[in-house]
């Protein structure tokens, strides 16, 4: 198994859930109260909801371009810009879905190309306030990549549930019903 075998499905999969769970948000509560959800935080201190899909988003597409050893795309600043500026812009449930499936789709045409990256190759991760993580991209993975996702997806899912969006295990793990066993007959 790669790091792309186990890095890109764990983005599609999670990605595609947040998708669905901001879907199921718009229909329980359409108009503006969908909209007023996306500005919605857990903490008075944290981002909002609009923030923590778009740092999801700028997870995924850092992942699989720092696996690919190449600058990111446009994507990604502008991703973060928005982030940022959430608690002034939050934008909509739709915008938020439009981000999603823009970021789905870079990553699969990005991910076609990944080759099998050596887990030992080092990987130098920079982060805004100067500090440098010295890692191996297996490291990178194991211990950023896929964690740094979790954790905005899973502010997003928790902010959705706060905020009476009704949402369950099922809905977290709707990837694994592939693998159900039919009933024995």
């Amino acid at each position: 198994m790669t790091l792309r075998d186990v890095l890109v499905p764990t983005y599609t999969q999670m990605l595609g859930a947040l998708s669905a769970w901001l879907g199921k948000a718009e229909d329980q509560m359409p108009g503006a109260a969908g909209d007023a959800l996306i500005a919605a935080r857990l903490a008075p201190d944290m981002f909002p909801l609009s923030t923590q899909v778009r740092f999801a988003c700028v997870q995924a597409l850092e992942g699989v371009f720092r696996l690919r050893d190449e600058a990111f795309p446009p994507s990604v600043a502008v991703l973060l810009d928005e982030g940022r500026a959430a608690r002034e812009h939050p934008g909509s449930l739709a915008d938020a879905r439009a981000r999603i499936a823009e970021t789905l789709a870079q990553v699969a045409e990005a991910a076609a190309d990944i080759g099998d990256v050596d887990p030992a190759t080092p990987i130098a991760h920079a982060l805004p306030q100067g500090m440098v993580f010295d890692l191996t991209a297996g490291q990178y993975v194991r211990d950023w990549a896929i964690p740094q996702l979790y954790f905005h997806v899973m502010a997003a899912y928790a902010i959705l549930r706060a905020q009476g969006v009704e949402l369950g295990k099922a809905d977290y793990v709707a990837h694994m019903f592939a693998y159900l066993r039919p009933p024995e007959a």
